[in-house]
C-alpha cells in the first residue's frame, strides 16, 4: 500500500462503514471491478459510487460498504507491468527481450519486476537488463532550469532562434552523440560536444560522397553490362581492403548485439578515417583519376568501393538512418531494394577473409615513417606534394625485406607494368615518384640529407627522402626520367598517361586537348 500518495492505481477493497474492520474482497467483486476498469480505466474507482462498483449480488448492501482510498505501491504497480502489459498484449512477449532503465532502477523497477514474476511464475520477466547513467551538462553538472544549463534535444535537431549560434544539426547528429558516448555511466552534452560530434558526422558523410562520386560509370556484378572484377582477380591491396571491411562489419555487428553502441560507432569512424581516407582512398586517386576508363586497376578499385559503400550504408543505418537512406537513394546504379532498410544487415560483405594483413600493415607503417620525413622536407620547401619526393629505404629484417621486394616496381612509369600489377607497388602505395630499396643505411646517407633520414621507425626500416628525379608528368604529376624522351603524341606526360588518353580517344571518338598549366613563380 502506498501511504505517501493521494493518487495512483486503486486497491479494489470495500470496508464496513461502521466498524472499518470487516473487508469485502472476493472473486465476484474483483471480476466486476476488472470489467469496469477495462472499459472506463482506473479513474472509474474515484468517479463511481459503491452501488456502481459492487457486483449485482452485493448491490443491495451498497450503503454498508465504503470503497477504500488506498493506492497500490508504485513499485508493485510498475513491477507487475510484465503481467498487465507484456503478457496481456498479443504483439508483446513474456518474458520481455529487454528491460531498459536508469541505474537507480536496480533497487526499483528491475527488482520489483523480478520479485513479482518469480513469485508468480518462478521466472524472471526479462531476458536481458540494460542500465544507463544520466545526462549532465558539458561541465558535468546536473541540468536545471534555474542554472540555465538544460539542453533541449529539439534545439539540437531544429536549431535555436539564432541559427548562427545554435545551428540545426538534425536528428542524425543527436543520434550519433547518443551512440558514441559510454552510457553505462553519466554522460555530458553541450554545444562544444555536439559540435565535435558534427565533425564526426561530416567525416562519414564526406567519405560516402567521395565513394558515390567514383561509381558514376560502374555496374555491379549481377547487372547487365557489369564491369566489376571477380574477387579472385583483384590485386592484393583490394582483397586486403575487402578483408578489412568484413572485419569492421563483424565488429560493428557484435558491438550492436551486445548493446555497445559506442564501440560500433568508434569502429565505423576509425574505418572511415584510418583505413579509407588516410590510406586506401588516398592511394586510389591514382587509379581512379589517371588510369584508362576500363583499366583493370580502375575497375577493381570501383568493385571494392561499391562493396565498401553498401556495407557502410547498411552498417550505419541503425545509428544514422537518414544518412544511410540518403546514400541509398543516391547510388548511381540499380539496387534490388527501394530502401536501405529493406536489404537487411550486409552479411554478403562479411564473408571476405583477411588477406596479406602483415604486408599492408608493414606498408602503412613505412608510409607513416616516410611521411614524417616528408613533413620536415616540406617545411624546408625541399618538396611540396609527396609526388615531388623520392624515398630510399633500408630494410634490416629479412622477412620485411622479402615483402617489400615483391612490391618494388619498374624504374619508369610504363603501361602495362612489368614487375608488378600497378596496384601492389610501393610507388603508388606510398604516393612517391620513386622508391629505392637499398642494401645499407650508408647508401641512404650518400643521397639524402642527414636531416631527412630516420633511423628509428615504426616499420623497423631506415628511411630517407630527397627531391625526386626526372620530369613531372603534366597529367599524373609523378616525376619520371622518361617523360618527353619517347616521341609520344603528348611529350609532356608519361607513357602511362599517353596510353590512357589514347584509350579515351578511341573509346569516345574525340580528340584530347592537353592543357599544361604554366609554372607559377616561386614566392
Amino acid at each position: 500500500i502506498s501511504r505517501q500518495r493521494s493518487w495512483g492505481v486503486p486497491i479494489p477493497v470495500f470496508y464496513d462503514r461502521e466498524t472499518g474492520n470487516e473487508v469485502l474482497l472476493d472473486e465476484d467483486t474483483l471480476e466486476h471491478i476488472q470489467s469496469i476498469v477495462a472499459e472506463h480505466g482506473t479513474n472509474a474507482w474515484w468517479t463511481m459510487d459503491e452501488s456502481e462498483l459492487l457486483p449485482e449480488k452485493y448491490r443491495g448492501e451498497a450503503e454498508k460498504w465504503k470503497k477504500g482510498t488506498d493506492t497500490m505501491d508504485v513499485w508493485f504497480d510498475s513491477g507487475s507491468s510484465w503481467a498487465g502489459v507484456a503478457q496481456a498484449r498479443d504483439e508483446l512477449a513474456y518474458p520481455a527481450d529487454l528491460y531498459l532503465e536508469g541505474s537507480d532502477q536496480h533497487r526499483g523497477w528491475f527488482q520489483s519486476s523480478l520479485l513479482t514474476s518469480v513469485a508468480a511464475n518462478n521466472q524472471a520477466p526479462y531476458k536481458t537488463v540494460l542500465t544507463h547513467g544520466f545526462v549532465l551538462d558539458e561541465k558535468g553538472f546536473k541540468m536545471s532550469k534555474s542554472l540555465g544549463n538544460v539542453v533541449n534535444p529539439l534545439e539540437v535537431i531544429d536549431g535555436g532562434n539564432n541559427q548562427k549560434v545554435d545551428p540545426a544539426y538534425g536528428a542524425d547528429v543527436l543520434r550519433l552523440w547518443v551512440a558514441s558516448v559510454d552510457y553505462t555511466g553519466d554522460v555530458c552534452i553541450g554545444k562544444n560536444i555536439i559540435k565535435q560530434t558534427f565533425e564526426s558526422y561530416r567525416k562519414l558523410r564526406n567519405t560516402a560522397r567521395y565513394l558515390i562520386g567514383n561509381l558514376a560509370d560502374f555496374k555491379p556484378d549481377g547487372l547487365e553490362g557489369s564491369n566489376a572484377i571477380a574477387y579472385e582477380d583483384l590485386p592484393s591491396m583490394d582483397k586486403w581492403m575487402l578483408g578489412r571491411l568484413s572485419a569492421v562489419l563483424k565488429e560493428v555487428d557484435s558491438a550492436i548485439d551486445e548493446y555497445q553502441f559506442s564501440r560500433a560507432t568508434q569502429e565505423l569512424l576509425r574505418f572511415a578515417t584510418s583505413d579509407l581516407s588516410n590510406f586506401y582512398l588516398d592511394v586510389a586517386k591514382d587509379r581512379l583519376y589517371i588510369s584508362g576508363i576500363d583499366d583493370k586497376r580502375r575497375r577493381s578499385c570501383q568493385t571494392v568501393i561499391h562493396a565498401v559503400l553498401e556495407g557502410l550504408a547498411k552498417a550505419m543505418a541503425p545509428i544514422l538512418p537518414h544518412m544511410a537512406e540518403d546514400i541509398w537513394q543516391n547510388l548511381p546504379y540499380d539496387v534490388p531494394t527501394e530502401s536501405v532498410f529493406e536489404g537487411g544487415w550486409p552479411r554478403e560483405s562479411m564473408k571476405y577473409p583477411d588477406y596479406d594483413g602483415k604486408q599492408w600493415t608493414l606498408v602503412r607503417n613505412l608510409r607513416d615513417d616516410i611521411n614524417k620525413m616528408l613533413e620536415l622536407a616540406r617545411n624546408d620547401k625541399l618538396v611540396g606534394a609527396s609526388l615531388d619526393a623520392a624515398a630510399y629505404v633500408y630494410v634490416p629484417d629479412e622477412e620485411s625485406r622479402a615483402i617489400l621486394n615483391k612490391l618494388d616496381g619498374d624504374e619508369d612509369l610504363i603501361s602495362p607494368p612489368i614487375k608488378t600489377n600497378g596496384v601492389d607497388e610501393l610507388r603508388t602505395a606510398l604516393m612517391l615518384s620513386q622508391v629505392k630499396l637499398v642494401d645499407s643505411p650508408e647508401a641512404i646517407a650518400e643521397v639524402c640529407d642527414e636531416k631527412y633520414i630516420a633511423e628509428t621507425s615504426v616499420s623497423g626500416c631506415v628511411v630517407g627522402v630527397k627531391k625526386a628525379e626526372g620530369t613531372k608528368c603534366g597529367r599524373c604529376w609523378f616525376y619520371d626520367k622518361s617523360v618527353g624522351k619517347h616521341g609520344l603524341m603528348y611529350d609532356g606526360i608519361c607513357q602511362r598517361c599517353n596510353d590512357a588518353i589514347a584509350e579515351w580517344e578511341v573509346g569516345t571518338d574525340q580528340k584530347f586537348e592537353l592543357v599544361v598549366p604554366e609554372e607559377q613563380p616561386v614566392a
